[in-house]
């Protein structure tokens, strides 16, 4: 039989429990910063931004240089480059250095970016100093093998040939070529020719005109200590590559948007993408068109979702999104529906940007907005490696890192007025490029 003591620490315990038939109280968000963020310069220049959080024995350390599209002397180098850095050295083969990092628990991936070539690599801390130094001779001995340059055009040539095939890929293809023109860096699109004219001289030239301590930048997260800096300094603080590539003059954007139909035979849906040139992050605008476009199809209680999915029964999905980039940006609406949907689904989606143009979003909508956004945020700094990630873009796009403290506050404070105002400006049935494909 439980003792009197036993039944007192139960019954205690059973006050002190959360009452499951009344909600928590809400609070809003009223002010997010980013974790404090130090930075740090390894003996050959090398800028570090480290972001000291969290209790596991992790890091992820990505290294990025200034080495995508707008700095290529040749269409689809900058990619083929930074693919093939880790499948192959003078020391070690792609399938020795894929081995080696698996034995230790370790990644090594290439995130793709049109502005840099980035390399993200995971590690746990007691396994650091051991992969490191495989680390630090892919980024100065890699050999670009002939074999893989091979089987990394093939197998992209495939896998083109595949996408070609789909109406949402030949969409997309389009619109940013519209938007950007055909010989920009964010308009160009690849094709098998232009993979097959890279050649290993190529990857080379790019590589060492590219990948110096003067054109890079290196973000570490997780548990650090002296320690691991002591190995970062090393290894990497003795990289000695200098160099400041020159960025391409980037060509002139057509400003003449037009309507573009592509016919494709034997598919059942036609695809289509609205958008137009828009701007990068250091825009004034870009706050309010940040909650702007969210309002209009950003999220799954945006209008197009609710009309065109959830009223008209059009599509699975549909969605707007802004692109920004290092040195320009554009905004697009897209959505796959049923051929026989498709002009009434065009008909609907200007529809919602007329309205939005017209008339002031009501504040229970714009508080739901709101909400969802700061909910956002508040997921971007939960934990080291997404911190990281938002320190990089703020880096890499030249913003301060209070940015993001702005980017909250303007999003709490972004009135309907303003709304109606930015959506007068850009939201323009005569900006919009119009693709459909089907």
């Amino acid at each position: 039989m439980p003792s009197n003591n036993y039944l007192r620490g139960f019954i205690e315990e059973i006050k002190d429990m959360p009452n499951r038939k009344t909600a928590p109280p809400i609070r809003p968000i009223e002010r997010l910063d980013l974790p404090p963020v130090e930075i740090i310069t390894l003996d050959n220049g090398l800028p570090v931004y480290l972001i000291n959080l969290g209790t596991q024995e992790a890091l992820k350390l990505e290294l990025v240089y200034f080495a995508g599209r707008p700095y290529e002397q040749k269409q689809m180098v900058a990619r083929a480059t930074t693919s093939l850095l880790k499948e192959g050295t003078r020391q070690h083969s792609s399938a020795q250095i894929a081995e080696t990092f698996d034995f230790y628990g370790s990644t090594l991936s290439i995130p793709q970016s049109l502005d840099t070539a980035n390399l993200a690599f995971y590690s746990l801390n007691r396994h650091f100093a051991k992969v490191l130094p495989l680390l630090t001779e892919i980024l100065t001995e890699p050999t670009f093998p002939e074999q893989e340059l091979a089987s990394f055009i093939l197998r992209n040539q495939k896998n083109l040939r595949e996408d070609l095939a789909k109406n949402e890929v030949l969409a997309y293809r389009k619109i940013t070529e519209l938007i950007f023109g055909e010989s920009h860096p964010y308009g160009y699109n690849s094709t098998p020719e232009t993979y097959g004219a890279l050649n290993r001289d190529d990857l080379e030239a790019h590589f060492q005109r590219c990948f110096t301590i003067e054109n890079s930048v290196l973000f570490l997260s997780g548990k650090i200590d002296d320690k691991i800096i002591g190995q970062l300094n090393k290894h990497l603080g003795q990289l000695d590559r200098k160099g400041r590539p020159t960025m391409n003059v980037l060509p002139e954007i057509p400003r003449n948007p037009a309507k573009v139909r592509i016919d494709h035979p034997g598919t059942v849906q036609s695809a289509i993408r609205i958008g137009c040139r828009l701007f990068d992050r250091k825009h004034p605008d870009f706050p309010g068109m940040h909650v702007l476009n969210t309002l209009l199809g950003g999220y799954f209680g945006s209008r197009l979702m609710a009309n065109i999915r959830e009223e008209k029964g059009y599509t699975y999905n549909i969605y707007s999104m802004m692109d920004p980039m290092r040195f320009d940006g554009s905004f697009y609406i897209g959505t796959e529906v049923g051929k026989e949907f498709t002009e009434n689904s065009l008909k609907e989606i200007y529809h919602e940007m007329d309205l939005i143009r017209q008339e002031p979003v009501e504040e229970e909508e714009l508080a739901m907005v709101r909400n969802y956004l700061l909910g956002s945020f508040l997921s971007m700094i939960d934990g080291p490696f997404n911190v990281a990630d938002v320190v990089k873009t703020l880096v890499l796009e030249d913003l301060p890192l209070d940015n993001f403290s702005q980017m909250v506050e303007a999003t709490r404070l972004t009135s309907a007025e303003e709304l109606l105002q930015l959506a007068q400006r850009y939201l323009l049935p005569e900006k919009m490029w119009e693709v459909v494909v089907g």
